[in-house]
C-alpha cells in the first residue's frame, strides 16, 4: 500500500522538507527519547538516500513504532510500501520510493522459516527462540514475526539473504536440538497470536492507573517503570504517566508483555471498563 502520493516539487525542496519534518521529530516529538532520536537519523538517511540516488531502498524488518517515525519524516516526498511475510505482520520491511510502484511480495527478499523439532518430547516458546536468534550474532532487525499455530508449529521470516546463515548456524533452540528450512512454497502457518482477552476495571484512564490495574502492580510502582523508560504508549517511550489511554493505544512494559486496547465503557458506579488483548512474556496475578 502507497501511503503517500509522490509531490515532483524538485529535489531541493523535497530534502529540505525532509529535513524540517525530521528536525520537528528529534526536538519535539521525541526531543526526551534517545533512542527514538537516533531511529529518526537512521530513517532520514533511509529517505534522503532514495531521493539522492533516485533509486529505491528496501529497509530492514522495522517494527510499528519505527514504520510510525518513517511515516512522520517521509511526508509527500516519497512513497511507502510494506511488507511482513505475512497477513497482519506485526514487522515488516519498507520501499521507499519516488513515484508508487505496484512492488511484489516477492521483492521485499523475506523468507519464512520453519523451525523442526521433536515436538512429541518438547516444546518451544516465542521468547526462547527469539533469544536463540537474538544472540546469534546477527541484528534483530534482520528478522520478523516469529508466529506459532498454538499446536507445536512455529515459524519466523527473516531476510532470504541469510537463508544459508540459519540453516547452519541455528541448530539449538535452548537445550532443544532444531533444523532450520525455508518453507515449501513460503506457506505459512495459520497464526495462534497467543493472546488473551481481558478486562480490567480502573478509576481513571490516566497511563499509570490502567497499567497499574492490567499488571496487578502499584500506581507508584508504575510511576517508577515510567521513570525507568521501561514503559510504552503506541510503540514510543513515554514520560507522563498522566497522559489518558484511548481505545487502540497498545501499552508495554518491558519483562511484562505488551496489550491493545480494544474497548473503554462506562460502569454503573461511574468507573471504566477497559478490554484489552494480552500479550504477556511473564505470567502474574492479575485483578479481573
Amino acid at each position: 500500500m502507497c501511503l503517500f502520493t509522490f509531490i515532483n516539487r524538485g529535489h531541493c525542496v523535497n530534502t529540505k522538507n525532509i529535513a524540517k519534518r525530521s528536525a520537528y521529530a528529534k526536538n519535539v516529538l521525541f526531543k526526551g527519547d534517545l533512542s527514538d532520536r537516533k531511529i529518526v537519523d537512521k530513517m532520514t538517511g533511509l529517505i534522503n538516500n532514495a531521493l539522492d540516488k533516485h533509486e529505491e531502498v528496501l529497509t530492514d524488518f522495522l517494527n510499528p513504532g519505527e514504520r510510525d517515525i518513517l511515516k512522520k519524516i517521509a511526508g509527500a516526498e516519497v512513497c511507502l510500501q510494506s511488507f511482513g511475510g505475512h497477513l497482519n505482520a506485526e514487522k515488516k520491511r519498507v520501499f521507499i520510493t519516488e513515484d508508487w510502484d505496484n512492488i511484489a511480495p516477492l521483492a521485499y527478499q523475506v523468507t519464512v522459516f520453519n523451525i523442526e523439532y521433536p515436538q512429541k518430547f518438547t516444546s518451544l516458546s516465542h521468547s526462547a527462540i527469539l533469544g536463540s536468534l537474538a544472540n546469534a550474532g546477527i541484528e534483530t532487525s534482520t528478522f520478523g514475526d516469529i508466529i506459532t499455530d498454538g499446536n507445536g508449529k512455529w515459524q519466523f521470516f527473516a531476510k532470504s539473504e541469510l537463508t544459508d546463515f540459519f540453516q547452519h548456524e541455528i541448530t539449538y533452540i535452548g537445550r532443544t536440538k532444531v533444523r532450520i528450512r525455508p518453507s515449501l512454497n513460503q506457506k505459512v502457518i495459520a497464526v495462534d497470536d497467543e493472546s488473551e482477552l481481558l478486562s480490567a476495571i480502573v478509576s481513571s484512564l490516566r497511563l499509570d492507573a490502567v497499567l497499574a490495574s492490567i499488571t496487578n502492580d502499584s500506581r507508584q510502582k508504575i510511576k517508577t517503570y515510567i521513570s525507568d523508560n521501561l514503559v510504552k504508549l503506541n510503540w514510543h517511550s513515554v514520560k507522563d504517566f498522566n497522559i489518558m489511554v484511548n481505545e487502540n493505544d497498545v501499552l508495554s512494559l518491558r519483562h511484562f508483555g505488551r496489550c491493545e486496547i480494544k474497548d473503554i465503557s462506562r460502569t454503573r458506579k461511574g468507573k471504566y471498563k477497559v478490554a484489552y488483548k494480552l500479550w504477556q512474556t511473564k505470567k502474574r496475578n492479575r485483578r479481573n
